[in-house]
């Protein structure tokens, strides 16, 4: 554990916030410190406080305790996330006994000198009852690796001298009143271990709570050293590559009938498939299949792990009825918890979904479940450390001891954790994959500027290159968790199924394919160059056809449905002089298109397709590939310049409308999200062509 303390970088902080009580510029600065140890803290995990003066309503000097936010993380720690309470007030409560997470909710969000600041943290009275200036708790590795297993509570007091070690306690205000009693009878104490918790050190600036925190994570780690008996043996190059090919042949039918079991909801897979976590799950599988850490944890991973052995991943058939069984073992299993327990509840909420989220596969090595790629890196991180953890307790000669099942119950079905999910975002492709070809065009970027903004995880493909990496990096910049990019040539199988493979061994699978890529070119029949046609046909026909080809075969073992959507034109309808070579190779496609809904419904794929007519870029630093090409050629025939293009395409249509590349996005969304039972169907997004009209 290295002490990470700079006097420049503080003083930097320092200069940013000028306005700022130096000791809150010094604790926001040692917070972002304690985030940068994954070991010590996980997304927006831990919290931080410091007492400093501020100001009444009247300018008058007041006792404040500035704590980290709920939501807020510490590795961006600004004034915002760590709001003022009037402290003295706060101790007061030190005089009560029970107060349930509601009331000091409210009691808490009473003393902000903001009211409109954000929730204190739900620890915000430990810190308060903690008469040190600095106050700093994180969920230090090693110190739960020391406190989860027989005899830990000795072995911590004896790694740590000066510490006491708490029992566990309920977060919140029951933690509260523990950690006053503990400092009530040890007024010398020079910080807590929480147990199945984490690790709480004090200090009277910023920097001694920090120095304090590093120097005992460094002694519970060089303690772990001294007592390991066997370091755990790490997977070979060899077993990773199987495990490799194995989750591309595993994660499809995973997925599949993990959205069969919830009613069609989506789940992004994340596979861990690393040397040790591989060894561990290989030798140790049923010691794994044990609690968490810490209930700190269970929002994301539920209390137990599913475990997936004896797969043969070869034969689909037989892979599918293994996962099957194990899947509803677990919701079983998981039911049964919660009646054993749901009789304690103190109020009525609803039942969680029973399904994993952590998966360990013996040949693989484990998969994270979430609702969409954040969350689940949230939960692949928290497996890992999970995994690595119990994997030193191994090391050490001892077995992993957790927490009762009514102790996890009790969190896990606490109404703040039931507030936190309430409250998320409910967008409708939250889950689902989609991948559009052709991305770094105007058309295809505004697809996916729709999707994403509905939550889709997007696989951004086009052919590799400086369009790609540009286009790319700006949608990565805007939606980083979202957006996934890969190069793809649509005119080449291999290419296509390397692309579909490093998807599923990114997300588990694919829910949408929106084929977007194509070419254009401007001659008249007499003209043709049969080289520039076929050029065309490659692209156009040849790469549709590929991708529903393809497509349909990933859907089908997917095992749930799906939807395909072909960005189509109104050239297929009411053609353009000079303009054959387009129209007819598109017309194939749509064709191709049209037949595919027809295959392909049994399976509940749907197919449909999108017929814009002139669409001009949403932004000035994407440019539509295909009027780079005709763009010319229309402007001198019409004597128009750009602008004027523009005019005279919005004219001709009856709504006299601009069509956007978003436009045809929302058409693709519609589809996308099911508002109609509808396949084999054209939106036009023309702003009304009769001529072009689908019939």
């Amino acid at each position: 554990m290295r002490n990470r303390w700079s006097e420049s970088e503080l003083l930097e902080l320092v200069s940013t916030y000028p306005g700022l009580p130096v000791e809150l510029t010094a604790k926001i600065y040692s917070s972002r410190l304690l985030a940068q140890e994954p070991s010590l803290i996980l997304h927006g995990g831990g919290n931080t406080s410091v007492k400093a003066q501020g100001q009444n309503f009247f300018g008058e000097p007041l006792d404040c305790l500035y704590v980290k936010a709920s939501g807020f993380d510490l590795s961006t720690l600004t004034p915002e996330g760590i709001p003022a309470l009037d402290l003295a007030a706060l101790q007061r409560y030190k005089q009560v006994e029970k107060m349930d997470d509601q009331r000091m909710t409210n009691e808490l969000r009473r003393h902000l000198l903001d009211p409109q600041a954000a929730n204190p943290s739900i620890e915000a009275l430990v810190h308060a009852f903690i008469p040190a200036q600095s106050v700093d708790h994180t969920h230090a590795d090693a110190v739960l690796t020391l406190c989860c297993q027989e005899g830990g509570k000795a072995l911590l007091e004896a790694t740590l001298p000066g510490f006491v070690v708490v029992d566990y306690v309920e977060a919140g205000f029951p933690l509260a009143k523990a950690v006053q009693k503990a400092l009530e009878a040890h007024p010398k104490a020079r910080g807590l271990v929480l147990a199945w918790h984490g690790i709480i050190t004090w200090g009277a600036t910023a920097r001694e709570s920090y120095d304090l925190m590093i120097e005992a994570v460094g002694l519970a780690e060089e303690k772990i050293r001294s007592l390991t008996q066997s370091p755990l043996p790490e997977a070979s190059a060899e077993e990773l590559e199987e495990a490799t090919k194995r989750i591309k042949l595993l994660s499809p039918l995973l997925r599949g009938l993990l959205s069969q079991l919830s009613g069609g909801k989506r789940w992004v897979l994340l596979p861990l498939i690393e040397a040790p976590v591989l060894a561990l799950v290989n030798r140790h599988l049923d010691a794994l299949v044990s609690g968490p850490l810490t209930p700190d944890h269970l929002i994301r991973t539920k209390a137990l792990p599913m475990a997936l052995a004896d797969l043969d991943v070869v034969d689909p058939s037989l892979a599918r009825e293994r996962i099957k069984e194990a899947l509803e073992r677990y919701q079983k299993e998981y039911e049964t918890y919660y009646d054993r327990q749901a009789g304690r509840l103190e109020e009525q909420l609803e039942r969680f979904d029973s399904l994993p989220r952590m998966i360990l596969v013996p040949g693989i090595g484990a998969i994270a479940v979430g609702p969409n790629a954040r969350h689940g890196q949230i939960a692949l991180d928290i497996l890992r450390q999970t995994l690595v953890t119990k994997g030193q307790i191994l090391g050490m000669g001892k077995n992993f001891l957790g927490l009762t099942e009514d102790h996890l119950f009790d969190m896990e079905y606490r109404g703040l954790q039931h507030y936190k999910l309430r409250h998320q975002t409910h967008l409708s492709m939250v889950g689902r994959v989609a991948l559009v070809t052709g991305a770094a065009g105007a058309i295809g970027s505004g697809i996916c500027h729709e999707l994403a903004q509905e939550g889709a995880q997007v696989i951004f493909t086009d052919l590799a290159g400086e369009n790609l990496e540009r286009v790319g990096q700006m949608f990565l910049a805007q939606y980083p968790t979202q957006v996934f990019c890969h190069p793809m040539d649509v005119t080449s199988e291999a290419s296509i199924q390397a692309c579909f493979d490093a998807v599923v061994s990114r997300y588990g699978g694919l829910d949408l394919l929106v084929i977007n890529a194509g070419l254009a070119y401007v001659s008249k029949l007499e003209e043709m160059e049969l080289a520039r046609f076929q050029l065309l046909e490659r692209v156009n026909v040849e790469g549709t056809l590929l991708m529903l080809k393809l497509g349909a075969k990933h859907l089908k073992t997917q095992g749930c449905g799906g939807d395909m959507v072909l960005v189509s034109t109104k050239n297929v309808f009411s053609p353009s002089a000079s303009f054959g070579a387009y129209s007819a190779t598109k017309a194939g496609a749509h064709q191709l298109a049209r037949i595919a809904s027809l295959e392909l419904a049994d399976s509940d794929i749907r197919v449909n397709m999108v017929s814009p007519d002139g669409v001009f870029s949403d932004d000035d630093k994407v440019k539509s590939g295909l009027w780079a090409t005709v763009g010319p050629d229309r402007m001198k025939a019409r004597g128009l310049d750009e602008k004027g293009l523009e005019r005279y395409y919005q004219d001709r249509n009856l709504l006299k409308a601009r069509v956007t590349a978003r436009h045809v996005g929302k058409a693709v969304l519609f589809f996308a999200t099911r508002q109609t039972p509808t396949t084999g169907a054209t939106i036009p997004v023309d702003g009304g062509l009769p001529d072009a009209t689908p019939r």
